[in-house]
């Protein structure tokens, strides 16, 4: 499954696109002037607990709030 697949599911499922997931991570202070300052788990446990996101799901999400767009 391509990146942009993933991407696409995931808008699917929960109606956000990857700068809501920005905006959430801003929010949840798990991002701090576009640069991450918690480690992949506990953004892919926010993701799955919070979206029901699955781990493949959750760290195309977190490679996006890295800045990988492919």
């Amino acid at each position: 499954m391509s990146f942009q697949a993933y991407i696409d599911n995931i808008q699917k499922k929960t109606g956000k696109s990857p700068d809501d997931f920005k905006n959430l991570a801003e929010e949840k202070g798990f991002l701090k002037n576009g640069e991450l300052t918690v480690k992949a788990t506990q953004i892919t446990d926010w993701l799955k607990e919070e979206f029901e996101l699955g781990h493949g799901h959750a760290m195309a999400i977190y490679a996006s709030l890295k800045g990988k767009t492919e």
